[in-house]
């Protein structure tokens, strides 16, 4: 899932980076208020990471711009103030969350993964799908008792179809969902990373548990059943 982070602080920047990366996020990392603005009203973002104490524009502005715009991410947002009237104004103006600096990572990640599931009404870091076990905290998924094996892209690709599971999924969401900017919507990567994904359920006994749908995307079933030996 995509994640925006605004904050000024090159070191803080790239070291939560990093570690949102490793987690198993995409992520956007910005370092002013102007740029941080402009990309939360272009991209569509699973969480947005405020700092307050910008360069251009405060975190309180962005917040304000943005829900005003209609975006509608979970926004948690960050700031080295303690008042007590810093966390009721971001959260009276439509932030989701608030952190204090400095902060705990284990907190801080527990916090992103929370406001993640909230979009899609699931409120658990276990998906479970008949057969199918996803454990969204360890990137781990099992059919049964067999566990899939998965690259971290292709993990990321079956959460956000878990997620979803039944609806029709587009090309274009997975890309900017799970995939970086750099990946060329043409090319056949996401293609190639879906039939990784089934050729894991079929080396388990799953067959047809994604499906394509012609010209529109793809769909993962609600019920995932594995053929008895």
């Amino acid at each position: 899932m995509r994640i925006l982070y605004v904050e000024d602080s090159r070191s803080l920047r790239e070291t939560v980076g990093r570690g949102l990366q490793k987690a198993g996020f995409t992520v956007d990392l910005v370092g002013d208020g102007l740029a941080g603005l402009d990309a939360a009203l272009e991209g569509e973002y699973a969480v947005i990471v405020l700092d307050i104490m910008l360069p251009g524009k405060d975190g309180f502005e962005i917040l304000r711009e943005i829900r005003q715009a209609g975006v509608e991410s979970p926004i948690l947002m960050l700031s080295a103030r303690v008042e007590i009237e810093d966390r009721v104004r971001g959260l009276d103006g439509g932030a989701d969350d608030y952190l204090v600096k400095p902060f705990a990572w284990e907190e801080f990640l527990a916090r992103v993964r929370n406001l993640a599931r909230r979009r899609f009404d699931h409120h658990s870091d276990v998906i479970n799908l008949g057969d199918l076990r996803i454990e969204t905290r360890s990137g781990r998924a099992w059919v049964r008792d067999a566990e899939l094996t998965l690259r971290p892209r292709e993990f990321g690709i079956l959460e956000y179809l878990a997620l979803r599971a039944g609806e029709i999924v587009t090309r274009n969401e997975v890309l900017e969902e799970v995939y970086d900017h750099s990946i060329d919507l043409k090319s056949n990567a996401i293609d190639a990373a879906v039939c990784n994904v089934r050729r894991a359920f079929a080396e388990h006994g799953v067959e047809e548990a994604i499906r394509t749908v012609p010209r529109r995307g793809y769909l993962l079933e609600k019920e995932i059943s594995r053929k008895l030996e």
